[in-house]
């Protein structure tokens, strides 16, 4: 077990406002007809990756995902 603080996950935090607008448009889009329930979700989860992705690079400038070794360092 380590003590270090475990990197950031790989969608945006719940309360992030994005978040919010990404499921908003996936209801509107269920409830307007213009998407069927698994393509709303689909949709969502792409973005939502997204969204979570960009918020680690600003967690971590310099890394390609969010831990500690900076991109382009040798992993092994």
């Amino acid at each position: 077990m380590t003590d270090s603080p475990m990197p950031s996950p790989p969608y945006p935090s719940p309360d992030s406002p994005v978040l919010r607008v990404i499921v908003g448009n996936a209801i509107a889009s269920v409830e307007s007809g213009e998407a069927d329930w698994k393509d709303a979700v689909l949709h969502a989860a792409v973005h939502g990756w997204y969204e979570g992705h960009i918020e680690g690079e600003d967690t971590c400038p310099g890394c390609d995902y969010r831990g500690q070794l900076p991109k382009y360092s040798n992993r092994g």
